[in-house]
C-alpha cells in the first residue's frame, strides 16, 4: 500500500489539491502497478511563516 506525504504551503484550492491527488495516484498506479484503492495521499498544508528557503521565510518573500 503506497502512502505518499505531500507538504505544500497553504492556500491551494480544493480543486487544485483534488487534481494533484488524482495525478499522483495515476502516476503511482502506472509505475507500481497497484490498484488506485491502495494509494493513500496525505496532504500537509504549512503556514508560510513556518517554512523557509535560502534563509528567508516564505511569508517574507514568497517564491515565484
Amino acid at each position: 500500500m503506497p502512502l505518499v506525504t505531500i507538504k505544500i504551503i497553504e492556500g491551494r484550492t480544493k480543486e487544485q489539491k483534488r487534481g494533484m491527488a488524482k495525478d499522483v495516484t495515476e502516476a503511482i498506479v502506472k509505475n507500481i502497478g497497484c490498484p488506485e484503492t491502495a494509494v493513500t495521499i496525505d496532504i500537509i498544508e504549512m503556514k508560510p511563516e513556518n517554512v523557509s528557503q535560502a534563509g528567508k521565510l516564505f511569508s517574507d518573500n514568497p517564491p515565484r
